[in-house]
């Protein structure tokens, strides 16, 4: 794991496996680009997201946006990590992505799986670099 993040190991891996089993309902019939997301709040519930294609590509979102919108939708503002997994290999957030994530905090946490299998982890303020700090909402 990077030592620029941390976060317990098995929770990191359980995020990973989440975001694993989410891509799997991914839809993706235009980029064969499968790719799901876990999401932890403060509070320790996980909620997951796949990316949704839509022809008009404007229309598609991803997987990222889909686990923060779940978790939002159901009343949750803070958020300790997002993990992301694609199944082509390893695949970080777009720039939408992070920027939509940052929106609630520069200390959450990335974490992907690199394709030998080790986690990388990333305070989002890593990824999306000059942002000012924000408070979480």
């Amino acid at each position: 794991m990077s030592q620029s993040a941390s976060l317990d190991p098995s929770v990191c891996r359980r995020l990973i496996d989440a975001a694993k089993d989410a891509s799997e309902r991914a839809y993706a019939p235009h980029s064969n680009f499968f790719v799901g997301a876990a999401l932890l709040t403060e509070d320790g519930t996980v909620f997951t997201g796949c990316n949704v294609e839509n022809r008009v590509h404007g229309g598609s979102i991803c997987a990222e946006r889909t686990a923060l919108v779940k978790a939002i939708s159901e009343g949750h503002r803070h958020f300790q990590a997002i993990a992301v997994f694609c199944k082509a290999g390893e695949g970080w957030p777009c720039g939408v992505c992070r920027q939509f994530i940052s929106e609630f905090g520069s200390h959450i946490i990335v974490i992907v799986e690199s394709e030998g299998g080790n986690l990388i982890l990333h305070p989002i303020s890593e990824l999306l670099p000059e942002m000012p700090a924000v408070a979480a909402l």
